[in-house]
């Protein structure tokens, strides 16, 4: 085969018990995965591990057990059936350290699926809008495929690879899948006011995708000079960059830049990017470093969670025993924004879900995973306000979270915790 081949052609070096790493989120290399998918009759055991991945995973398709074993390094929509049906898995990890599973050799890999932009007249390409992890499993993998599309945007940073690292190339005209903004309720839009309410002018921003993250974004339009150091953001920053809100003239880490390792929003984002070199897309062993997020000062980290106990115990990867999502990045940034001067460590969630039932509760439900810990804790906010743990007893802490829970839960809650206490 030559480098340049068909999809269909260049799945056909997978064999029998490989493992695949496949790029991930906005960059998921689909074209690929459906190719590899049509093997399944000739497959057995290949493992196709990744984090959240965007668009149709057909090798998740648990009829097809005998062929694919989905490792998941953060669990997406697309594959969180996989885990019940006993064709998938889940490896707990830090974003900041998935990059090591790979360079260490604990976890092997044998072939790289990427999404790229055609080579310059010099024969470099970009990983566009996902760098995360893709970096050392290009470095490690035995083969690279790569899907090559004119539509992937070229951003800087270390996403930037020649075409002699590339075994295959797979030649594609496709759109880069894309999230349009949501309109956010009353409540995300009182949650972004609190949070707001937090973000000094000189501080630097972390923040994830969805309406609480760009409700909060809205209200910083009279802010000045802050930063962008972040695991990945969405369209809600390009407001603020535009009008020099957001300027990155403050950091500790990378002045001048705006940090992300991957993107997800709409094609305006991605136009955005497209050729940006105010935008540094990094691996995430070097965007989610504790050490140098605690660089920045006045580092502001803002995450969700699934539901938070009155101590300050955050679950935000499970529904219980369940598996929902994935550690990521959030105590990396937890961690950075705690020791960074001035910093403020954020976990922000509407106090009940869609069924009404409290996200602030007496205890996790069994079997939850505790992402970040009662004593990694700063602010938890919801759209009831702000519950300031640091540094506050259990008690006291009991005393925050019940203000912040919603008025129709806050009693129970109370009486709940204390009655459990005094049986233990």
């Amino acid at each position: 085969m030559g480098k340049y081949v068909s999809a269909a052609e260049a799945v056909k070096v997978i064999k029998n018990d490989d493992r695949i790493y496949v790029q991930a989120a906005a960059a998921t290399p689909t074209v690929l995965t459906k190719a590899l998918a049509e093997r399944a009759s000739e497959l057995k055991n290949v493992e196709v591990c990744h984090l959240h991945t965007e668009g149709e995973a057909p090798y998740a398709n648990p009829e097809l057990k005998d062929s694919f074993h989905v490792n998941s390094f953060f669990i997406g929509a697309n594959v969180r059936h996989t885990l019940a049906a006993g064709n998938g898995s889940y490896t707990p990890v830090f974003l900041s350290e998935l990059p090591l599973l790979f360079r260490k050799n604990v976890v092997k890999l044998d072939v790289a699926f990427i999404h790229v932009s055609p080579p310059d007249i010099h024969g470099y390409c970009s990983l566009g809008v996902s760098v995360e992890a893709t970096v050392a499993a290009i470095e490690n993998a035995k083969i690279v495929i790569a899907q090559v599309n004119p539509q992937m945007p070229r951003t800087f940073g270390d996403g930037i690879l020649h075409i002699s690292e590339i075994d295959y190339l797979v030649d594609v005209d496709v759109p880069i899948y894309a999230h349009d903004v949501a309109p956010f309720t009353a409540e995300e839009e009182k949650i972004g006011e609190y949070i707001a309410s937090l973000v000094e002018d000189k501080s630097t921003l972390q923040m994830g995708i969805g309406s609480i993250p760009n409700a909060a974004l809205s209200k910083l339009t009279n802010h000045k000079d802050l930063g962008l150091h972040t695991e990945m953001f969405s369209d809600g920053v390009i407001d603020l960059i535009e009008k020099d809100v957001i300027n990155c003239n403050y950091k500790g880490t990378l002045r001048g830049r705006a940090l992300a390792t991957f993107l997800i929003g709409s094609k305006r984002l991605y136009d955005f990017v497209n050729d940006n070199p105010f935008i540094e897309m990094k691996e995430s062993s070097m965007v989610n470093d504790t050490a140098r997020i605690r660089k920045n000062p006045k580092m502001v980290s803002i995450n969700s969670a699934i539901e938070v106990d009155v101590t300050g115990q955050v679950c935000a990867d499970s529904i219980g025993s369940r598996m929902y999502s994935g550690v990521g990045g959030q105590m990396d940034f937890i961690r950075g924004a705690s020791l960074s001067e001035g910093g403020k460590p954020i976990i922000a969630l509407p106090s009940v879900t869609r069924r009404g039932e409290s996200r602030i509760v007496p205890f996790l439900k069994q079997g939850a995973g505790v992402v970040t810990t009662r004593s990694h804790v700063h602010y938890i906010i919801t759209e009831n306000g702000i519950a300031d743990l640091y540094g506050k007893t259990l008690s006291q802490r009991v005393k925050e979270m019940v203000k912040i829970a919603h008025p129709d839960h806050q009693e129970w809650i109370d009486k709940a915790y204390f009655e459990m206490i005094k049986c233990l």
